[in-house]
């Protein structure tokens, strides 16, 4: 597809620490410099908003810097001086910062709401920002999940103990695990003859206040963990995620390896229920996980598996979301918000 130049600001953590073999990141900025746009990256902490004494409504600006990226280990980007730019005078944003899903993560989004859909010097007249800020944060990815029932094992979110006891009597062997954690932390299995389970829930609510989230534990999770990757709600692709022997948690981060995968029937019954809602709220490159026939988590805050998908697939799914990306610019098009 052929587009104009574009000026796309990443919003991430420290482009210096990625892995470049994995990194989902690194992959859609290595497609976004091969199409010829200009690239610059800053770090959250960079943001700042001044507002007030003007008619301007609101200025969100951030310090960041011009960077070239090549996959060469150890040398994978080249950054230029850095310097403040209005976000309104970027055409792309994407805000591909790793979770936790915590305060700094939705002041984030609050943020570039400033800049969502602003007037600027673009073709379209938009700025676009993947994934649409208002959506990721009215859609904390292990409750987005819930607003599907019919796809999910049975589940619970509270944090009151005796809705938990009963439960945990009906289903017997559980999972429980943080409502906002990520990555695989917090997340344990709780079998019938478990006796850890009053001192997890003191352990949980010493450390927080949040609700937990409680599932009947799937078996099939031993074959493994399916990740498939959605882009502008239509599946590109799939791999499975296996646990490593005596674990319970598939996530790449604790040690699950990756396999090739395909789609099931399910599965596309799966993604056929929930793309129209990710199309909707302009939430533009997601990840789901899938267990078995059950649907557990919509990851929409810096979904991963990019480069493994291409691996397995022989494709290029960075080009697909650019193509995505670059529809909605050529439509003008602003995300509906959530």
């Amino acid at each position: 597809m052929n587009s104009p130049r574009r000026l796309v600001a990443v919003q991430m953590d420290p482009l210096e620490q990625v892995d470049i073999k994995g990194d989902t990141t690194f992959a859609l900025m290595l497609e976004a410099q091969r199409r010829g746009h200009e690239l610059m990256v800053y770090n959250p902490s960079d943001l700042a908003l001044e507002v007030g004494g003007t008619p301007n409504p609101g200025l969100l600006s951030a310090q960041v810097r011009p960077v070239q990226v090549q996959r060469v280990a150890g040398a994978h980007a080249t950054f230029g001086p850095a310097r403040a730019i209005d976000l309104d005078g970027a055409d792309v944003i994407l805000m591909r910062q790793d979770p936790p899903f915590d305060m700094a993560y939705i002041t984030a989004t609050f943020l570039l709401e400033h800049v969502h859909g602003a007037s600027k010097r673009s073709a379209s007249g938009q700025t676009l920002v993947v994934n649409n800020p208002t959506a990721v944060r009215n859609a904390p990815e292990k409750l987005l999940v819930t607003q599907f029932p019919q796809f999910m094992p049975p589940t619970l979110v509270t944090a009151d103990r005796s809705a938990m006891e009963i439960f945990r009597k009906r289903h017997g062997d559980i999972i429980v695990k943080p409502l906002y954690g990520n990555g695989g932390a917090g997340v344990f299995r709780v079998r019938p003859d478990d006796g850890n389970w009053k001192a997890l829930l003191e352990l949980f609510a010493a450390h927080s206040r949040e609700p937990l989230m409680l599932q009947r534990y799937e078996p099939a999770v031993t074959k493994g963990d399916k990740r498939i990757i959605l882009v502008d709600g239509e599946p590109i692709g799939a791999i499975n995620r296996v646990p490593q022997e005596g674990e319970t948690r598939s996530n790449m981060h604790v040690g699950g390896v990756a396999e090739k995968a395909t789609l099931t029937a399910r599965d596309r019954a799966i993604c056929a229920g929930i793309g129209p809602y990710l199309r909707e709220h302009g939430l533009i490159l997601t990840g789901i996980d899938v267990i078995g026939d059950w649907l557990t988590e919509i990851n929409v805050t810096s979904p991963t598996g990019l480069q493994e998908l291409d691996r397995f697939d022989g494709i290029n799914s960075a080009a697909l979301v650019w193509d995505a990306i670059e529809r909605r610019l050529a439509a003008g098009a602003s995300p509906k918000a959530a």
